[in-house]
Order: C-alpha cells, then sequence, then structure tokens
C-alpha cells in the first residue's frame, strides 16, 4: 500500500471530534445542497452547513446526535459561515451520505477518541 495517505498520530490528535446534539436545522433558501444546522457541542452553539439537502429533512436532523469536526477553520458558503464539518459516510459519490452518529446517547460536547 506504501505510505501514500498515511498521517502521523499527531496529525490526526489535531482534529478536534466532537459529539453534537442538533438543535436547529433549516433549508437555506439560496442553496439547493445545503441544510443549515445549529449544533450544541456542550454549552456552545455552532452553525454548520451540510451539503445533505438532497436527503435529508430538517425537522428529521433537530435531536440527532452527530459527529462534528469541532476545529475546522470557518468557511463561507452560499453567504453563510461553516463552523465545522457534520461528518458522514459514503462521501463524495451521489449515495445517501449517512450521519454519522454514536450508538449509545453521550452528553453533547463529549470528545471523539
Amino acid at each position: 500500500m506504501g505510505d501514500a495517505g498515511i498521517v502521523e498520530f499527531e496529525d490526526f490528535a489535531k482534529l478536534d471530534l466532537r459529539v453534537g446534539r442538533v438543535v436547529k436545522a433549516e433549508r437555506l433558501p439560496h442553496s439547493k445542497k445545503l441544510l443549515k444546522l445549529v449544533v450544541d457541542l456542550g454549552g456552545e452553539e455552532r452553525q454548520v452547513l451540510a451539503g445533505i439537502a438532497k436527503w435529508y429533512e430538517p425537522e428529521d436532523l433537530v435531536g440527532k446526535l452527530v459527529v462534528v469536526v469541532a476545529n475546522l477553520k470557518p468557511k463561507r458558503m452560499a453567504g453563510e459561515v461553516s463552523q465545522g464539518m457534520v461528518l458522514a459516510a459514503p462521501c463524495g459519490d451521489g449515495e445517501k451520505p449517512v450521519l454519522l452518529t454514536v450508538e449509545e446517547p453521550v452528553p453533547p460536547g463529549s470528545k471523539v477518541c
């Protein structure tokens, strides 16, 4: 396989992966792809944009526990700012992205390790 694409543990450890609870979700009127989520990361709420509008209804996401990259540099998309990334699989192949979650409930803000 070689070491192309292999990262050192120290690089992986730089990611701040947290469990978040979706407290609000809505469609963006100026985007067919993005949903705007407000995610509770344990005392802090973040706005996260996710390209899942084709597959998910906003009301179905409220209350759902999701895994978020919490220390991703904010990015402007469709006139809004995303302050993280919700993880899903598969990525980018046109199939429905299934949001990553936890098997049992944990408090919002719990670190993923």
